[in-house]
């Protein structure tokens, strides 16, 4: 009897063994950074001298500091051009290679190729595709008769240039994503749609619009959170320039710990900025499924 009880309570704690390297993982990782990350937002340190407890100051600062509100700003722009633009594309381009075409495995593979390459080297090919002087893009204006454009210098271009190689990084992933989408969507459904009439356009508003809205509803999700996510892009292209005109939220809370040490004051931009990114998701997802209903 005594064995018999040994192994079931060694059966009782199997599942907390299996699950304890998530487990770790999630305290180590992901709650003391955020429980840290809280109580440094009552405190001024700069990683060398001891911790002092400075109340709301913190959250005083945040509210009169223009850079970073003019930070958010850019960040704002930069998803109110990217994720349109992202979301028109990748739906097309899925649309497209839904249909019976040669080659649509190499398609799906080729738009899904820039999606598994370094940010980094990305953003550093573009960089050069968008120089001033020896840039391939300039290089072709140049060639059909036009005038250089400088698309990294210029503040009222720069952040589109970087929204445009954006996109062009993660459509990829969105166009995987509208696929699967798409193929489940029953055919039976257009074959009726087509006896009764109905246009190409008609068919893709109240068929696969509906259809689909799940995975429109993810890809604005993870559109939006990507997009407020943008660090690596303006730091190595631009640094923030030219006058902060690139200079997103995240590369702003990234100076303000690494470049200035005061870490309890990126802590507060930290968690405001995650308040703001929780808000704007909260207020699509209702947009979606009303416009959906």
């Amino acid at each position: 009897m005594k064995k018999r009880k040994n192994n079931t309570s060694g059966k009782k704690w199997l599942p907390f063994f299996i699950v304890s390297p998530y487990l770790i993982h999630v305290l180590l990782f992901v709650a003391f950074p955020v429980v840290f990350s809280i109580f440094l937002v009552f405190h001024k340190w700069n990683i060398i001298s001891p911790m002092k407890f400075v109340g709301f100051e913190n959250f005083i600062h945040l509210f009169s500091d223009r850079l970073f509100w003019k930070a958010l700003w850019n960040t704002f722009i930069f998803v109110l051009i990217h994720i349109p633009l992202q979301i028109i594309i990748a739906l097309s381009l899925a649309y497209l290679i839904n249909r019976k075409l040669k080659w649509a495995s190499f398609f799906r593979a080729s738009f899904f190729l820039p999606v598994v390459i370094s940010g980094v080297v990305i953003t550093i090919l573009w960089q050069q595709l968008y120089g001033l002087e020896g840039g391939v893009f300039n290089r072709l204006l140049i060639s059909l008769g036009f005038n250089r454009v400088e698309w990294l210098s210029n503040p009222a271009i720069a952040m589109i240039s970087i929204a445009i190689m954006a996109t062009w990084k993660n459509v990829g992933l969105y166009v995987i994503l509208f696929l699967v989408g798409l193929q489940t969507v029953p055919a039976s459904y257009y074959e009726a749609a087509r006896v009764e009439g109905a246009s190409s356009w008609q068919q893709f508003r109240y068929i696969t619009l509906p259809a689909i809205n799940p995975t429109l509803f993810m890809v604005v999700i993870l559109s939006t959170i990507g997009g407020f996510s943008l660090f690596i892009e303006p730091y190595i292209m631009t640094d923030g320039g030219p006058l902060n005109s690139t200079l997103s939220a995240m590369l702003y809370i990234y100076k303000q710990a690494f470049g200035y040490y005061h870490m309890g004051y990126s802590a507060t931009l930290s968690i405001f900025f995650a308040f703001i990114i929780m808000i704007v998701v909260g207020i699509q997802r209702r947009f979606i499924e009303r416009d959906h209903e």
